[in-house]
């Protein structure tokens, strides 16, 4: 897998450049028909625009497709069902989870929220917990292939990454500030953030559960991923 970075990163590292849309596979844009108004003629349908590009941008054949993904609070009550698919995912019972952060286009879920003290008074720092092995093994094929490294030295020199990096830093310590204050882990978010990156299923996770625009980094790496539910159920 090329460590490469995706060839809209720059529109996803710089704020002033419109933002992507992770959206459905299968899924393109209709052309307009005549009885439409012009203005609404130049307006796409939320998830319906071509895979991981910016708006205006002409799909290209390097466009990777993604996840349906509006982005925003998409976290929802997590159900017995929920429990039992992640805990099969994890090979273990899962502890502390307090929403479904992402599902996966099989429908299980693929992201979790965690509380961020576990039952049994852990702190437990890492608020997007990505539960899918095949998700998880995807991003830590990424993870072998260096990209840490390469978005770590990017970092030094890249002010508009570097700023809309810290950007998703002290948004992700107020929205799992909300979930509860834990001293212990105060002002630590997951990842690396805010000056480095280590861990890159915490990145992807972050922008997967809160849609493009919310970490920079973690954008990039979900566009880097292969179609990991492709091949169904990871778990039945």
């Amino acid at each position: 897998m090329s460590s490469s970075r995706p060839a809209n990163a720059s529109a996803i590292c710089n704020p002033g450049r419109p933002a992507i849309a992770w959206c459905c596979p299968t899924v393109r844009q209709s052309a307009p028909s005549p009885s439409r108004s012009t203005a609404s003629r130049g307006r796409s349908q939320r998830g319906t625009r071509p895979c991981g590009r910016a708006a205006g941008r002409p799909a290209t054949t390097s466009d990777r497709c993604l996840p349906q993904h509006g982005g925003g609070d998409v976290s929802e009550p997590v159900s017995g069902a929920d429990l039992d698919a992640v805990g099969a995912q994890l090979g273990r019972p899962p502890r502390g989870v307090h929403a479904v952060a992402h599902r996966c286009r099989c429908g299980l879920p693929d992201v979790v929220e965690t509380e961020p003290r576990l039952p049994d008074g852990t702190p437990f720092p890492t608020l997007f917990y990505v539960t899918c092995p095949r998700l998880a093994g995807a991003i830590g094929t990424l993870e072998a292939d260096g990209v840490m490294q390469q978005m770590t030295d990017r970092l030094t020199s890249d002010q508009h990454l570097a700023a809309a990096y810290a950007q998703a830093h002290h948004a992700y310590l107020a929205r799992r500030s909300a979930l509860g204050e834990v001293a212990e882990v105060e002002g630590v978010s997951a990842g690396g953030m805010p000056t480095r990156v280590k861990c890159l299923h915490a990145l992807a996770g972050h922008s997967l559960a809160e849609g493009p625009g919310s970490n920079p980094l973690g954008d990039e790496a979900v566009q880097m991923l292969g179609p990991w539910w492709s091949s169904g159920r990871c778990v039945q």
